[in-house]
């Protein structure tokens, strides 16, 4: 009846005492049976899939449908595509698609992938947008300080979310305090970042590294002092041995 892959009734196409149109599709005289279609009668949309959704074409479909890993996207009767949950969003984890969006919503796609044999399309949300971890690279540098928010927290670390709605991953090990103790769920304190990966929107941050760090510099600047006074206390002690030379060949 269509060229749709969407099951849907024969209820929503004709109703008891419609006349339509059909094309005769097989016959079989000896049984006296016949098949007839309606979609026949229509252009296959996916004739001319290329030149009207090329790859890196962006598009507006409908929400159609959703599973555990993507959304089914329909663009127009008889062709939709599937945006998977990792090309929805650059920034959000989302856990389940209806999260992000409902069925008949619409959204703005850009084609990633085409497969006419196949007749499959991959479609993504986000790439119709920039991506924000271009500029949390520069941002987020190594070695550079920011505040943060613990917001979850468990045997393996920390989450910590920062200001840009960036989210960090703290070790257990890098969520020691000053003063002995550890960070807890709710603490707003400085991170240090340690690891940047755009590809996969990963940022490893530490909190103990930063007064980790201080106390490195305070101990080798404590050691450059006694060097600086050992080194010193030496030349007092050469230069009074000389003066004690030359009083002796004085006598």
């Amino acid at each position: 009846m269509s060229w749709s892959t969407h099951l849907r009734s024969a209820q929503d196409f004709v109703k008891i005492g419609d006349e339509v149109e059909a094309q005769i599709l097989t016959l079989d005289r000896e049984d006296r049976k016949m098949s007839l279609g309606m979609k026949q009668l229509h252009p296959d949309p996916w004739t001319d899939i290329t030149t009207k959704y090329p790859v890196g074409s962006t598009h507006t479909g409908t929400v159609r449908n959703y599973t555990n890993f993507g959304v089914f996207v329909e663009l127009e009767e008889g062709i939709d595509g599937l945006v998977y949950i990792s090309d929805l969003s650059w920034t959000k984890k989302i856990k389940h698609p209806s999260d992000f969006t409902s069925v008949g919503d619409q959204l703005e796609v850009q084609v990633l992938e085409l497969d006419v044999e196949g007749r499959k399309l991959n479609l993504g949300h986000k790439q119709t947008q920039d991506n924000p971890w271009d500029a949390h690279e520069a941002t987020y540098a190594i070695d550079s300080v920011h505040e943060g928010t613990i917001t979850e927290k468990n045997d393996k670390g920390a989450t910590v979310n920062f200001a840009d709605g960036v989210e960090g991953f703290a070790p257990s090990r890098h969520l020691d305090k000053e003063d002995g103790g550890k960070l807890e769920k709710g603490d707003t304190v400085q991170f240090k970042v340690l690891e940047f990966s755009k590809e996969y929107r990963r940022v490893v941050v530490s909190h103990t590294s930063i007064f980790k760090e201080e106390e490195k510099k305070n101990v080798k600047a404590a050691s450059k002092k006694a060097a600086e006074a050992e080194k010193t206390t030496l030349g007092d002690i050469g230069g009074l041995a000389d003066l004690k030379k030359k009083m002796e060949g004085g006598k």
